[in-house]
């Protein structure tokens, strides 16, 4: 298959969001190619429709002077952190089209990050109680979706080197027993996001057979 890959930088929830809502339109119209869009966004927590209010342990008044927003989303999974330093992985990919199911999407999406951190000497697995990366029992990456007719939505959250501080804010994904771990605390050192999305594309690349094709200026051609 063929996938438009957008770099977005730094980027509201909100936007990213209708973004992708357009983008979730426009792949049902036949109207644009399979797309990956690649984000960081400012510090949010987001509650997925399942999410309990509960796993977030900081009360709006803290999440305000900690400059953390609070959105509830209509993704899956229960409470995340999502913060500068973290790659946001958005795609908008047709699965019946594509001829992969929901359940093979979500192991792709997991062996796509689990090869990425091979490749930085980093050992991960999947944990067959909960969608996601993990490393020695730390959460390294979130997964949240919603597919509608076929096309997805959401993706997933790679932990590079956010402010790992954030995440005591929240039970990470309903976690009262588990935390969440950054590539930067495994490795120790500091590591650029430029260093992992490079590698994160070529493997986007090689799990879904895809023919990756940068994209620019998304907001003009959705009009916005």
């Amino acid at each position: 298959m063929q996938c438009t890959v957008y770099q977005l930088g730094l980027i509201e929830y909100s936007k990213a969001y209708q973004l992708q809502t357009e983008l979730v339109r426009r792949r049902l119209d036949s109207d644009v190619p399979n797309t990956l869009l690649l984000l960081e966004h400012p510090p949010t927590i987001t509650i997925g429709r399942f999410g309990k209010p509960e796993n977030i342990l900081a009360s709006r008044t803290q999440l305000e002077e900690e400059g953390v927003s609070l959105v509830f989303t209509d993704r899956g999974g229960d409470v995340t952190y999502h913060g500068p330093g973290q790659i946001i992985g958005y795609p908008v990919i047709d699965l019946h089209k594509s001829r992969i199911t929901i359940r093979r999407y979500i192991y792709k999406l997991e062996e796509v990050i689990i090869n990425t951190l091979r490749e930085l000497s980093l050992t991960a697995y999947r944990d067959a109680t909960h969608r996601g990366v993990w490393i020695k029992n730390e959460e390294i990456a979130a997964i949240g979706l919603r597919i509608s007719r076929g096309i997805t939505m959401h993706g997933f959250a790679l932990n590079v080197n956010p402010d790992m501080t954030h995440f005591s804010l929240i039970n990470p994904c309903g976690f009262t027993d588990r935390k969440a771990a950054s590539i930067a605390s495994i490795l120790s050192r500091k590591i650029t996001m430029e260093e992992v999305t490079e590698r994160l594309i070529a493997q986007f690349s090689n799990v879904f057979d895809a023919e990756v094709i940068p994209g620019y200026d998304i907001f003009m051609r959705s009009g916005r």
